[in-house]
């Protein structure tokens, strides 16, 4: 088995290769990414490249060369560093994500593993209490994260028809959590308060970064395909968040922070736009039901659990509810 990982050098990608070089110790891997790994595995069965996943070229090369049996692409952009225009953005997210379809393709790879993420579905008012799969994948234009999901998934449903022995599993996880997780959600429970929108819960379904490992390994070992939201059981709202960890909840009417936030906007205060306020108020809930009965995967803790071992992981005191 060879199995090539994209960002290789990221949180999910570097324990993903720790978990296999373990649990396979057989098994070839190659890991990629734009920055070196902070800390290479010693392995005989492991090597490592830098490679820009905008480069199609390179991409393309490295994958008919080297000839995988499955791909987990992981490299994205979350978080962009500042003065990362939205173009390299989506050189990265979107047009990374072809380079390495059609490197599988060229080289018959069996399989690719894509995160996506349950921000592909987008922050709208129509959104399911529980969105599942088989609902319709429309991003957020006020968001580039989840607009370039949209442009990745339907990339991936274009190939698909294209190329139908290219098997894809992609996976769209809640909040991942964990022991050194830190990111712009877990950033909101940092502050003095905890602020939300009135008249609506914004609930998050979390996930722990460990179940996503054991995810990715059971689909590469088993070959699965398929698309299948990550999350644990349930949601906390955000009022149900302020009382775990102990801060006041306040919540503002839509058209006031709406007002606020343009104003701040144009002052350049902020960099979020009035439009931005959607991702709290129309909150994409994850069901999880085809991940435990079609991929055969029971997490191993819900939403609550995940986010009480996130604080018990941090450090920070909180209540039972």
């Amino acid at each position: 088995m060879k199995v090539l990982v994209t960002g290789g050098a990221g949180y999910i990608g570097s324990t993903l290769i720790q978990h296999l070089l373990k649990i396979y110790p057989t098994w070839q891997i190659m890991a990629t990414d734009i920055k070196p790994m902070p800390i290479s595995p010693v392995s005989s069965q492991f090597e490592f490249q830098i490679l820009d996943i905008s480069d199609r070229n390179s991409v393309v090369d490295l994958i008919q060369d080297w000839k995988p049996n499955s791909i987990v692409h992981l490299a994205s952009i979350l978080n962009p560093p500042p003065g990362m225009s939205e173009e390299k953005q989506w050189k990265i997210d979107v047009q990374g994500t072809k380079n390495v379809l059609d490197g599988a393709a060229y080289a018959r790879t069996e399989q690719v593993i894509i995160t996506s993420s349950g921000a592909a579905y987008g922050y709208h008012k129509e959104n399911k209490e529980w969105i599942e799969e088989t609902d319709p994948i429309r991003g957020h234009s006020a968001f580039v994260y989840s607009k370039h999901k949209r442009e990745v998934e339907e990339l991936l449903t274009e190939y698909r028809s294209i190329f139908p022995q290219l098997k894809q599993l992609i996976l769209r996880p809640g909040t991942i959590l964990g022991k050194t997780v830190n990111n712009l959600i877990t950033d909101m429970f940092q502050k003095p308060f905890v602020m939300g929108i009135l008249g609506h819960k914004s609930p998050f379904v979390f996930i722990w970064d460990e179940d996503v490992i054991q995810i990715i390994t059971k689909g590469i070992a088993e070959k699965k395909e398929g698309k299948f939201n990550l999350a644990g059981d349930g949601a906390l709202s955000l009022q149900e968040i302020s009382k775990m960890i102990r801060k006041p909840y306040i919540s503002i009417p839509a058209f006031l922070l709406q007002t606020l936030l343009l104003v701040l906007k144009n002052l350049r205060l902020t960099q979020y736009g009035p439009d931005q306020i959607d991702f709290l108020r129309y909150r994409p809930v994850l069901s999880n039901t085809q991940l435990k009965t079609v991929f055969g995967y029971i997490p191993k803790y819900n939403s609550k659990e995940t986010f009480i071992m996130y604080l018990n992981a941090k450090g920070v005191p909180f209540d039972e509810i």
